[in-house]
């Protein structure tokens, strides 16, 4: 059957109120803005989750599919690399990040990305390419440098008769990264590398100017001494936003990983998952503590104190404890608040259940400086909220700020969690084994603790660089960890090994199956 052409004709234009079908039985419309803006040669990607319209101008389009093609030629190349040649990718990348003259560049273009970010009121947390981030970085390298290769390695063999199967690790493709101001990423995702894979990044444009700066100065010198092909790790070399979308709406991406705050990860999900690419993302972060009756205070302050030193996806975001400990650990929760503060500098911030006011302090409630990106701003210590808001990830500069809630007992707050949070990470602070061991049985979260909550982390809890996290916002994952790193990115292939010409099919019951 032929498709009328009229069906086949490419979108030149858009009209203000143009009914865009999603979600397969709901309508949006187009806005007179985007309609204005729509050009020809341009592409709208519908998020069938939320019906957003995703306006990606032709010109970011070819930026990110330019990047995305370079990526897949070197997947292709990569097979006949060595994983000697790897090595030597890593080691020369670490040398010139830690050569002074070599990073020159790469500290100026980020004390102007600081610079840029702070003027337009900007988070700067993340972005600050500190000296122990620049350590980090290079102490990742070298760590993929130090480990074994998985390319080729035999997992299992099973022998038959005449013949044997082998099942044989393999990289999958080019792995797609998007992710805001964190430079340090830009390093420990080419981890991929040591699987066989290669890697195309999208930046944040607070962060542009110093990826660039370090594909210039240590990135592509490391590829060239190494023998690698340039775009074995290949940049989205785009401030736009849309550039992200471009990149996980293109299904020559065999993984795509997101990192950054909840709603835009959630939307970068959202495309890459309708353009059928496996999706590693958890954009909603934010670790909760139950603090149960028989909780040692001690223990407790000390994880409420040592989960709050910087704002991270790990960090205290909920406090849940229960009535029968309220009386004597609610004022250890506030000692350890404003400690953890007065280590920043700062006050703190809390939120608590609007009906569960009268259990904080009136003197809470007053006006103090609160640090945001933005400078320091007057508004009230303590605000409430209501119990399904629970979830909410609190993205803070320097004023460390947690939600707390009291709840009648552990079985309450896992219910909370399950229910509420983006089911991530979990800590519950008891003396019974035995609680703590039902408590990892009842709460959905990938990440279960009894003690502070920014062990959450691949680096520090796996001594191998973290690519990214995973919640279980969107179900359990299927096959690996939440902890995603370079060597868990690989697929399984089969290969077959004849000792005999003469070979039974698998239909063994019919004679006829002789070949």
């Amino acid at each position: 059957m032929r498709i009328p052409f009229a069906i086949r004709m490419k979108l030149t234009s858009l009209t203000p109120g143009m009914p865009i079908p999603w979600g397969g039985d709901r309508v949006t419309h187009v806005t007179d803005e985007l309609a204005a803006s729509f050009a020809a040669g341009d592409r709208l990607v519908v998020v069938q989750d939320t019906g957003d319209i995703l306006h990606i101008p032709e010109t970011v389009w070819k930026t990110a599919a330019s990047a995305v093609d370079a990526a897949t030629a070197a997947f292709a190349g990569l097979r006949s690399v060595s994983d000697d040649a790897i090595t030597t990718f890593y080691e020369a990348f670490a040398d010139r990040l830690e050569d002074d003259d070599s990073f020159a560049a790469i500290a100026e273009a980020n004390a102007s990305d600081m610079t840029s970010a702070a003027t337009r009121g900007r988070s700067t947390t993340r972005l600050e390419l500190t000296p122990k981030m620049r350590q980090d970085m290079i102490d990742g390298l070298r760590s993929w440098a130090a480990t074994p290769s998985i390319r080729g390695q035999v997992t299992q063999t099973v022998e038959h008769a005449d013949w044997r199967l082998d099942q044989v690790l393999a990289g999958v493709g080019p792995v797609g990264f998007v992710f805001e101001g964190r430079p340090n990423v830009f390093a420990d995702a080419t981890g991929v590398l040591r699987s066989g894979n290669s890697v195309v990044f999208r930046i944040g444009s607070d962060a542009l100017g110093t990826a660039r700066a370090i594909v210039t100065s240590a990135l592509e010198p490391a590829l060239d001494a190494a023998g690698l092909p340039r775009g074995a790790v290949s940049l989205v070399d785009s401030a736009e936003r849309s550039a992200g979308w471009a990149m996980f709406s293109m299904p020559e991406l065999a993984l795509a990983v997101a990192r950054g705050s909840g709603g835009a990860v959630s939307q970068l999900g959202a495309v890459a998952r309708q353009a059928g690419i496996p999706v590693s993302l958890h954009g909603t972060g934010g670790a909760w503590i139950v603090a149960d009756a028989d909780a040692d205070p001690g223990r407790f302050r000390s994880a409420v104190v040592n989960s709050l030193d910087r704002k991270v996806c790990n960090t205290l975001n909920t406090c849940c404890i229960t009535e029968a400990a309220a009386a004597e650990l609610l004022p250890l929760f506030l000692m350890a608040l404003t400690e953890a503060a007065q280590r920043r500098g700062t006050n703190p911030k809390l939120w608590v259940v609007g009906e569960q006011a009268d259990r904080v302090p009136s003197e809470w409630f007053d006006e103090v400086a609160i640090s945001r990106a933005e400078g320091d701003v007057l508004e009230p210590g303590t605000s409430t909220l209501a119990w399904d808001d629970l979830g909410r990830e609190w993205e803070w500069e320097d004023s460390p700020e947690v939600t707390l809630a009291i709840v009648r007992d552990v079985d309450h707050a896992v219910g909370l969690f399950n229910t509420f949070s983006p089911r991530f990470a979990a800590s519950l602070i008891s003396t019974q084994r035995q609680k703590i061991d039902r408590f990892f049985d009842a709460v959905d979260s990938p990440f279960v603790g009894d003690g502070f909550t920014r062990w959450v982390d691949g680096q520090f809890a796996m001594n191998k660089p973290e690519l990214g996290l995973s919640n279980w916002q969107f179900g359990r994952l299927f096959g690996r960890g939440g902890i995603l790193s370079g060597d868990s990115v690989f697929t399984v292939r089969s290969r077959a090994t004849q000792y005999d010409c003469l070979l039974y099919t698998s239909d063994a019951a019919d004679d006829s199956a002789l070949v």
